[in-house]
């Protein structure tokens, strides 16, 4: 395990890693996926959690080739490599779409008991603080411990089975909250 990776913020929440990242995705690649995006057709059918099917919010799925293909992936995938010293591979890539007036719900990627972790990286091609679009993340006690700014490129890695919600962006917010998303698991091959 390396910790001479370029991490920004480092914590825990009960015992379950998150790491953030301003460097792996460059300004001018998250620039290019925006510009890509905003043109994207985009599908109201994703949902936090079984619970929650009748609040759908809008999300993009994307094939293996192509997320797979995306720099920031690979740099990702080393970047796990040297924090974690596992391989991990996607088994899902999407982009999530919020705008003020949506519902997003708390929820976990995986199960309790997996070793898996979910990548975030916030497309945009300028975020003001005031505009919210907080990604929080939550103890076993329901506390939000945690929270992580939608800056353009930033990058958060995180234990899949951390209870999280992305939230969406104010009334003064006129721009999507596009959010990447990659669902990893170990790759044993």
């Amino acid at each position: 395990m390396n910790n001479n990776v370029d991490v920004k913020y480092r914590t825990e929440v009960d015992g379950k890693q998150i790491w953030v990242f301003d460097t792996l995705c460059p300004a001018a690649e998250s620039k290019e996926l925006y510009t890509n995006l905003v043109a994207s057709p985009f599908k109201r059918d994703e949902f936090a959690k079984p619970e929650t099917q009748e609040y759908r919010h809008w999300a993009i799925n994307f094939n293996s080739m192509f997320y797979k293909s995306l720099p920031v992936y690979q740099r990702c995938l080393d970047t796990i490599k040297q924090l974690t010293g596992k391989d991990y591979q996607a088994y899902r890539g999407y982009v999530n779409h919020a705008t003020f007036g949506d519902m997003l719900f708390t929820h976990t990627d995986c199960k309790p008991g997996n070793d898996e972790l979910t990548i975030l990286v916030y497309i945009c091609d300028e975020w003001n603080l005031e505009w919210g679009g907080e990604t929080l993340f939550f103890n076993n006690e329901d506390d939000c411990v945690f929270a992580c700014t939608p800056k353009p490129g930033r990058v958060v890695i995180f234990n899949g089975a951390i209870k999280h919600v992305g939230r969406p962006p104010n009334r003064i917010c006129f721009h999507p909250r596009y959010t990447l998303a990659f669902k990893m698991e170990r790759d044993h091959n």
